[in-house]
């Protein structure tokens, strides 16, 4: 498969006819309908034989031709934009032939019980684990828990080996230091914890559980410590897994209350696998960034892979983006929109979908009641570029925050990317 990007003029059965693929498959990878328009700048997956690949420095034709097994005259029929001298350039792509084996990966899909049966079932084909979100931490050790009994018999029934969130967030809605702190630091509250979440677990059908506890005082860090090494011991005796969830740091001395109480390598050693939350530069209450840009990702995963071993680490992806109202004012929050509706509400408002190629991110601005408005987001392409870390770091796979909404070019992408290991 590639990506082509939508310019004026062109409707699903052109596309269809110009690439020589069914109606039907295109469809299907866009997750549209027939009556489906495009606003110019749309990324659409063509789902055929054909791959992309992004040209790095020292690539000529010939090379590229030998590395996929065909000829230059072959690359220059498959990519007509191509002419004399034909000069390539780094970053920019060329179509190529299908080749290789698939590397295999883990994935994640964290979820709200809210999830409907139908996305479920659309997404769990795609998923190695699902994480339901979440069992909330109470200080004596105790849980207040969920629903999640639907789920889980969904991800069984489709090999999908489902986790236990369990968080720090309070009675408030938040992420509560002081409960967390609270909990650490009271001998009989964590070991209680311990001593009985291994029979839950497998009383609900989990395969493991996910901490992800937040805010954690820098004070805490090895009281966290602590508790994981504990918890991961007992688990492992017990035959099930523990993972977690990490804030984006660039360094282990990272100021912020975020970063200073997790210790990435120590974290790394006794998980069995640990989302980083790649996401967030672009964030509700602050100004209209990129939120993930492709460049702030990478430097994270730079540092992650030289403390915690590659193949633990899930590269975390946002399924969703912000409408933000113009010009930014310090105080306002921005609106979230899922993947499919930013599409939407391109060709609602009648804007041109542009992109940021140093953030490697879809943008689109538009007026509404007298307000300008930019909406950043993922789509095919932003999404593409990102995968491409999990093989450029010998990644163990990705972790989706969250798979609520169902976006097609997401699974798509990552089917012509990855195989996704199954454990049950």
């Amino acid at each position: 498969m590639f990506v082509y990007t939508i310019k004026d003029g062109d409707t699903i059965e052109k596309l269809s006819r110009e690439f020589n693929v069914s109606l039907d498959d295109l469809l299907l990878a866009n997750g549209i309908t027939e009556d489906a328009v495009f606003p110019v700048g749309t990324a659409v997956v063509i789902p055929t034989d054909y791959g992309r690949h992004i040209i790095e420095k020292g690539d000529s034709l010939y090379s590229i031709a030998l590395k996929y097994g065909t000829t230059v005259e072959n690359l220059l029929r498959l990519n007509p934009n191509l002419k004399p001298p034909y000069i390539i350039y780094p970053n920019d792509y060329i179509i190529v032939p299908s080749y290789a084996e698939k590397p295999r990966i883990d994935t994640n899909g964290y979820c709200y019980t809210s999830i409907s049966d139908e996305t479920l079932d659309k997404t769990l084909p795609y998923l190695t684990y699902i994480s339901i979100f979440s069992y909330n931490l109470l200080p004596d050790g105790n849980l207040k828990g969920i629903d999640d009994e639907r789920i889980i018999r969904h991800a069984r029934e489709q090999n999908v080996a489902p986790f236990m969130v369990v968080t720090n967030i309070g009675d408030k809605g938040n992420f509560d230091s002081e409960l967390v702190k609270t909990f650490l630091t009271t001998p009989d509250a964590y070991e209680a914890f311990i001593d009985g979440i291994p029979t839950y677990l497998k009383e609900r059908g989990y395969l493991g559980i996910n901490i992800d506890f937040e805010y954690v005082y820098a004070e805490n860090r090895e009281d966290y410590n602590n508790f994981i090494k504990l918890l991961s011991q007992r688990l492992s005796s017990e035959g099930l897994m523990l993972s977690t969830a990490l804030a984006p740091k660039l360094s282990d001395t990272q100021k912020g209350i975020l970063y200073e109480g997790h210790d990435y390598a120590f974290l790394g050693e006794w998980c069995d696998w640990i989302a980083i939350m790649t996401y967030e530069w672009g964030y509700i209450a602050g100004p209209p960034l990129a939120v993930a840009p492709k460049s702030e990702v990478e430097k994270v995963i730079r540092y992650t892979t030289s403390v915690i071993p590659s193949e633990k680490i899930l590269l975390g992806m946002p399924n969703y983006g912000y409408d933000w109202t113009l010009p930014f004012e310090r105080g306002t929050k921005a609106q979230t929109v899922n993947l499919t509706r930013a599409i939407q509400l391109a060709r609602e408002v009648g804007a041109n979908i542009e992109y940021n190629t140093s953030s490697n991110a879809p943008f689109f601005t538009y007026n509404a009641n007298g307000r300008d408005h930019i909406v950043w987001f993922d789509d095919a392409r932003s999404i593409m570029s990102r995968f491409e870390l999990v093989n450029k770091y010998d990644l163990g796979g990705i972790s989706f925050w969250t798979i609520n909404n169902y976006f097609a070019p997401t699974f798509a992408v990552l089917q012509n990317m990855f195989e996704v290991n199954k454990l049950l």
